[in-house]
């Protein structure tokens, strides 16, 4: 073989860096012996300490990683073009003021949803080409409150478009902007939705951390699905001031990460008021003094009462039986775990209506619609400017571009329901009260129970327990739970009343430190 040229040699150098750079190293912090890779935040707030990684080798190292696989994975819209003069400033900070000084998340690179407002030079659009170079009046409140926390905002995470809102037959995780996100341990399972493009991402290593929303099922099976942890938070615990809406009355923000502790340090920094979100004022209540991540407690299950409700949550009904068989084995495993470890478990539970509740489609869905129509209409009137103002105008902004890919095809159902409503919908509002009274809140009380524990299998919709959480507006968390066939991953479930955050924390991460299932995707 003849010498190489010049530039060929340039390649090569070219390639191994970038293979260095993917690989879970920054060349940097490599030769410091720190592996950037699947590292936690208190992880990479040590090697900050220790000088061994600074914020712009970490968002360098993110951007990188995006750049190589996000085509693939479609887990990212839009990079911050500022992330670098961010993390410089980030560095700059670390070396003139007292540590202590610090949130968890200073110099930390996040990812938000594309549904989430951000002052800057990135475009806030659900996913729709319809909202592309709308200018918001500010940045959503649980940005700034990172802002502030001195957490980097690195890019828009994808989604599905309108947060799932668009029409009947789009996919989970598809919009006109981004694209098809795809499940990164296994392209042939669905992300999920509609906080797909943030699961994906925290998943993938796209960001440290990330944020979601979830109106019903979003951050819950999304984070399930792809092997990650994902709270979603009391109806108003966390602002949704800049939020594109859905409904006021069950949107709420929550982290998408890794671990617990990672999603409770990002809790801890969104929680709290907004004078944008009045719903905000009154929940504060619930933050307990001290905040969240003093529930971090390795033995947290120990004397919990847990309740298991088998009909319909650990009912799988999969065709392939050796899955089924497998879920079913598992999960009595960790039944068994969480009495190990101290938990009252107490099983074969009803919620006496239930069934009512997972057949009625149509009090959540007019609930919905209503709210939609009037929520979004305030949303986009409150631009500074938008090529759209109404969902009208959106409706014909689709219908103007249907030639546009698959937006045709995946039709705007939902969006011209929505239209067509006018006013809330008093009695589907009864309706989905006296469920959920009758329903979960009657059960927890009953029983005396901390939490509701389900299970959750690859199938989709995934029978978890979203639905009694979102009508009520009660939170929940997921965590993962093991996989099947081809890596696919399934998480465990754990839903309390509002504002027993600190109950789930300690349960949730209880269960995490005695199983450690979670493994990064083989990308």
């Amino acid at each position: 073989m003849g010498a190489l040229s010049l530039s060929s040699i340039c390649h090569l150098l070219l390639l191994i860096l970038l293979a260095i750079l993917s690989s879970g190293y920054h060349s940097d912090a490599a030769n410091k012996g720190f592996s950037i890779l699947e590292a936690t935040v208190d992880e990479i707030q040590l090697a900050f300490k220790q000088k061994k990684l600074t914020s712009r080798q970490l968002v360098q190292f993110y951007i990188n990683r995006i750049q190589r696989l996000n085509p693939e994975l479609h887990g990212v819209i839009e990079v911050n073009p500022d992330a670098g003069a961010l993390a410089d400033k980030a560095d700059y900070e670390r070396k003139v003021k007292a540590p202590v000084s610090f949130s968890k998340l200073h110099g930390i690179p996040v990812l938000v949803k594309d549904n989430i407002a951000t002052e800057d030079k990135m475009n806030t659009t659900a996913g729709s080409l319809a909202l592309l170079g709308s200018v918001v009046p500010r940045d959503a409140g649980v940005v700034a409150k990172l802002r502030e926390a001195g957490a980097i905002i690195l890019g828009k995470a994808s989604l599905s478009e309108w947060s799932g809102s668009r029409g009947n037959n789009a996919p989970p995780g598809w919009s006109a902007r981004g694209g098809q996100g795809v499940n990164p341990y296994n392209k042939m399972q669905t992300p999920c939705g509609s906080s797909s493009g943030s699961a994906i991402s925290a998943a993938a290593n796209f960001a440290t951390v990330t944020l979601g929303t979830e109106t019903d099922n979003s951050i819950l099976c999304a984070s399930s699905l792809n092997s990650v942890v994902g709270i979603k938070p009391t109806i108003g615990l966390t602002s949704r001031a800049g939020v594109v809406p859905i409904t006021q009355r069950q949107d709420t923000v929550g982290p998408i990460c890794s671990t617990v502790s990672d999603a409770t340090y990002v809790l801890d920094v969104i929680a709290g008021v907004d004078k944008n979100d009045k719903a905000t004022i009154e929940k504060s209540k619930y933050i307990p003094k001290g905040g969240y991540a003093q529930f971090l407690r390795p033995n947290g299950l120990k004397g919990k009462r847990l309740g298991i409700v088998r009909h319909p949550y650990f009912e799988f009904n999969i065709s392939n039986k050796e899955i089924e068989t497998l879920l079913i084995n598992t999960f009595e495993q960790h039944l068994s775990t969480l009495r190990k470890e101290g938990a009252i478990v107490i099983d074969h539970l009803e919620i006496t209506n239930i069934d009512e509740i997972m057949n009625d489609i149509s009090s959540e869905d007019t609930a919905m619609n209503t709210e939609f129509k009037i929520d979004l209409n305030a949303y986009l009137k409150e631009l500074v400017s938008s090529p759209v103002r109404s969902v009208a105008d959106v409706i014909v902004f689709n219908k103007k571009n249907s030639k546009l890919e698959k937006t045709e095809e995946y039709g705007q159902e939902i969006l011209i329901a929505a239209e067509a409503t006018n006013g809330i919908d008093k009695a589907a509002l009864a309706t989905l009260a006296r469920q959920t009274n009758n329903g979960l809140v009657k059960l927890m009380k009953k029983y005396k129970l901390d939490a509701l524990v389900a299970g959750g299998g690859p199938s989709f919709p995934i029978p978890n327990i979203s639905k009694i959480l979102a009508i009520g507006g009660f939170p929940g968390i997921t965590v993962p739970a093991g996989y099947i066939q081809e890596g696919t991953p399934f998480g465990i479930f754990f839903g309390v009343l509002k504002g027993f955050e600190p109950k789930l924390i300690e349960i949730a991460y209880g269960f995490e430190k005695a199983t450690k299932i979670r493994k990064p995707p083989q990308l």
